[in-house]
C-alpha cells in the first residue's frame, strides 16, 4: 500500500465522507417522513429528537403542509441523488464476503433512503481463474452520483496498480531464479500464478484495509449516534455488538477449510493451464503420434477436476454465508421483539423505530461483516502463498558483488566440480584454461557435462568445488549482470521472439544498426535467406516462424550472439541443423570472430572444430584429454581418437 499512498488516501477520503454521510444524515428524513407526514404530528420548536445539525431543516419545515414537506424531501433526495448517489431503492451491494454490507442491510430492515453502491466486473465464470482475474479489475465505489463516480475511478486504478505492481514482482522474480530452479518449474503453474494468484491482494488490501477502516468508522458513528439520541435503550446497542462474537462462533470454524479448499483449487487451475501449455508446446509430437484424442481426454480430466474443486470450495463458502446470515436474522428478530414493546409504551414514537432499525442494521451488519474477514482473509491467502513461495526462493544475485571490468585474459577453472540439488554428479575435477583470441571446443558423448561445464562461465550455475574465474577473479564475488554483459550464449534450442528478424538479430545489442546487423547475419550465413523473404529484416517471426527451418533459426540465433558486444561468445552445437557447406562456412567466420574475444563452442560433429586453437574432450563429467585436433589424433586408443572413429563409421 505505502507504493500508493495517494490512491489510498484518496481511497479513505471517500469512505470517510460515504460513511459519515450516509449515518449522520441519511436516516433522518425518513424520522420526518413518519411522523410529520404520515402521522401528522407537529415541528415543535427546536426539533427535540432531532441531531443539532438537522434541526434547522426540520424548522423550516414547520407550518408546511404534508405534500409541501414531501416536495421538500424530494429536492433534499434530489441532492442526495445527485452527489452521494443515494436512491430510494433496495441495495443491493455486498462486500466480499458475500455478506451484505451496512446499507444494504438497512435495506433490508426497511430502511428507504439508502445508499446504491457501484459495482464494475466483467463476466466470469466458475472457477478461480476467471473469478480472480475479475477481481484484478475490479472498480466498486459506497457512493453513486457525482462522488460514486471519482470514487469508482480511483478504486479501479488502485485495484488494477496494486496487482500490476505484484504481477510485474512477481515474473521478474521468476526470471531471476537460477536455471536448476526454473528447470523444476512447470510454465503453467508459474503462468496462473502471475495472472490469477496474485490478483489475492486485491482483496487482502478490501478486507484488510478498507474494510476493516470502513467497519471501524461505521461502528463508532452508528454507537455514538445511537447512545446519543436512543440512549433510552441501550439493549439495542450490546444486540448489535453481539452479532460479532455469533458470526465468528458460526463461520470461524470454516477458516483453515476455506484456506485448505482455495488452495487446493488453485493448484488445480494451475494444473489445466500447465496441461494446455504442455500440449501446445508439444503439438508437433501429439500430431504426429496420433495422439490427439489422448492429449484432449488429458486435459478434460484436468479441467474437470479444476471445476470440481471448485465447486468443493463454492459450497464451502455458501455453508458459512448461510449460517452468517442465520446468525444475522437471529439478531434482527431480537431486535424487532425489543423495539416494538419500546414504542408500544411510547418511550419512541413510529419516527424514531425508522432511524433506530436504520441504525441498528448497519450497526449489526457491520459487526456480522467483521466477523466475515477472517476466513475471507483465509480464502484469499490461500492464493498469495502460492505468489510469496515463487518470490521467497533464493534468486539470482543479479547486482551485488563486484563488477567485472572489460576482460583481457579469460576463463580459468581449478578443481571444479558441479552437483545439481536433485543430487546428480555433472562435473568432477575440472580444470581448463580458455583465454581471448581462442577457439575452444568441449566434446564428448551426450550426458558427459559439456553444456554444464559451459554454464559456469556466465555463471547459470554455481560450482559446489573449486573455482572459476575470469581475469583472476572468482565469480562468486562478481555481479552476475556485469558478467552476462560480457557473455553471449547461444543456447541449443533456438530462442526467438515474435518481433521481427531485425530486433530479434540485435536483441543483445539494440543500439546496433542495420548494417552492423546484416554484417552479423552474412557471417552466420543468414543474409541470404532472409534477403529472399518478402519483408526482408523487417519479416515479424510471429507469422513466418513455424515456416523456417530448424537450420534458418539457427543461423538467426548465431547472428543475434555474434552481434552482441560480448568478450566470451558460447555456441551450443551452433552447426547441429546447418549443411556441410554453411558449417564450413560458419567454422571459417568463427575465426574472424575470435580476434577479440573468446569463443567456447560444445559440439558433437568433429568437422565444426577441427580447427579449433584447443579441444576438451569430457566424459563422465571429468576432462579425459585435451590438445588440438591434431594432437589429440595423434594418441593410439586416445577416447578422442575413438571418438573420431566411431563418428566417423570407422566401427
Amino acid at each position: 500500500m505505502r507504493h500508493f499512498k495517494a490512491r489510498v488516501a484518496a481511497k479513505l477520503g471517500f469512505v470517510t465522507a460515504e460513511m459519515v454521510f450516509r449515518l449522520l444524515v441519511a436516516p433522518w428524513p425518513g424520522k420526518v417522513v413518519v411522523d410529520h407526514v404520515i402521522l401528522g404530528m407537529p415541528v415543535v420548536e427546536g426539533a427535540p429528537g432531532f441531531p443539532a445539525y438537522f434541526a434547522p431543516f426540520v424548522m423550516f419545515l414547520a407550518g408546511k403542509g404534508p405534500l409541501e414537506i414531501m416536495a421538500w424531501i424530494l429536492v433534499l433526495g434530489v441532492f442526495m441523488v445527485t452527489v452521494f448517489g443515494f436512491t430510494t431503492n433496495r441495495g443491493t451491494a455486498r462486500s466480499a464476503s458475500g455478506m451484505p454490507t451496512g446499507a444494504s442491510a438497512a435495506s433490508s430492515g426497511g430502511a428507504t433512503v439508502l445508499l446504491q453502491q457501484g459495482h464494475g466486473t466483467l463476466a466470469q465464470g466458475h472457477d478461480t481463474a476467471t473469478r480472480t482475474e475479475n477481481e484484478a479489475n475490479r472498480g466498486s465505489g459506497l457512493m453513486g452520483g457525482i462522488l460514486g463516480l471519482l470514487d469508482f475511478r480511483v478504486h479501479l486504478r488502485l485495484t488494477q496498480s496494486l496487482n500490476h505492481l505484484l504481477r510485474t514482482k512477481l515474473a521478474g522474480r521468476i526470471k531471476r531464479l537460477p536455471m536448476t530452479t526454473l528447470d523444476d518449474q512447470r510454465i503453467g503453474d508459474s503462468v496462473y500464478r502471475v495472472l490469477y494468484d496474485t490478483t489475492s491482494v486485491s482483496l487482502v488490501l478490501y478486507e484488510v484495509g478498507l474494510e476493516f477502516y470502513s467497519h471501524a468508522l461505521g461502528i463508532t458513528i452508528s454507537a455514538m449516534m445511537m447512545y446519543t439520541y436512543f440512549g433510552d435503550a441501550p439493549e439495542v446497542i450490546l444486540l448489535a455488538a453481539l452479532s460479532l462474537p455469533i458470526m465468528l462462533v458460526f463461520v470461524v470454524p470454516f477458516a483453515r477449510m476455506a484456506r485448505r479448499r482455495s488452495q487446493a483449487s488453485r493448484a488445480s487451475g494451475a494444473a489445466t493451464t500447465a496441461n494446455i501449455e504442455e500440449g501446445m508446446s508439444n503439438v508437433l509430437a501429439v500430431q504426429s503420434l496420433g495422439g490427439n484424442e489422448r492429449e484432449g481426454e488429458r486435459f478434460r480430466k484436468a479441467s474437470e477436476e479444476s471445476f470440481r474443486r471448485f465447486r468443493i470450495e463454492s459450497l464451502l463458502r455458501l455453508t458459512y454465508q448461510q449460517f452468517g446470515s442465520l446468525a444475522f436474522l437471529l439478531g434482527q428478530v431480537l431486535f424487532f421483539v425489543v423495539i416494538a414493546g419500546r414504542v408500544i409504551d411510547g418511550t419512541f414514537t413510529a419516527g424514531d423505530y425508522f432511524v433506530l432499525n436504520y441504525y441498528f442494521f448497519v450497526l449489526s451488519a457491520t459487526f456480522a461483516g467483521a466477523g466475515f474477514i477472517y476466513p475471507v482473509l483465509q480464502n484469499n491467502i490461500a492464493g498469495l502463498r502460492r505468489v510469496f513461495f515463487l518470490m521467497d526462493l533464493p534468486s539470482e544475485k543479479t547486482s551485488e558483488g563486484v563488477d567485472v571490468p572489460r576482460i583481457r585474459r579469460g576463463v580459468e577453472m581449478r578443481n571444479v566440480g558441479l552437483t545439481y540439488p536433485d543430487g546428480r554428479r555433472a562435473l568432477r575435477g575440472i580444470n581448463l584454461d580458455a583465454r581471448l583470441g581462442e577457439i575452444v571446443a568441449l566434446v564428448g558423448p551426450t550426458g558427459a557435462g559439456k553444456t554444464s561445464l559451459a554454464y559456469l562461465v556466465p555463471a547459470f550455475v554455481q560450482p559446489t568445488e573449486g573455482t572459476v574465474t575470469i581475469d583472476g577473479v572468482d565469480l562468486k564475488d562478481v555481479s552476475v549482470d556485469s558478467l552476462r554483459d560480457q557473455v553471449s550464449y547461444v543456447f541449443q534450442e533456438t530462442q526467438l521472439f515474435s518481433d521481427s528478424i531485425l530486433e530479434n538479430i540485435r536483441y543483445g545489442n539494440l543500439d546496433a544498426t542495420e548494417a552492423q546487423v546484416e554484417r552479423a547475419a552474412r557471417v552466420a550465413g543468414a543474409h541470404e535467406f532472409i534477403a529472399a523473404l518478402p519483408d526482408g529484416y523487417r519479416t515479424n517471426l510471429g507469422t513466418v516462424t513455424s515456416k523456417l527451418s530448424v537450420g534458418q533459426k539457427q543461423r538467426i540465433a548465431i547472428a543475434r550472439g555474434l552481434l552482441r558486444d560480448a568478450r566470451i561468445l558460447i555456441l551450443d552445437e551452433p552447426t547441429s541443423a546447418l549443411d556441410p557447406e554453411t558449417e564450413a562456412y560458419l567454422a571459417c567466420a568463427l575465426h574472424e570472430a575470435t580476434k577479440d574475444r573468446l569463443v567456447i563452442i560444445i559440439a558433437h560433429r568433429l568437422s565444426t572444430i577441427a580447427n579449433a586453437d584447443r579441444i576438451y574432450f569430457l566424459e563422465d563429467g571429468q576432462i579425459r584429454e585435451q590438445g588440438t585436433h591434431e594432437e589429440l589424433m595423434a594418441v593410439p586408443d586416445g577416447r578422442y581418437r575413438r571418438y573420431a572413429a566411431l563418428q566417423a563409421g570407422a566401427g
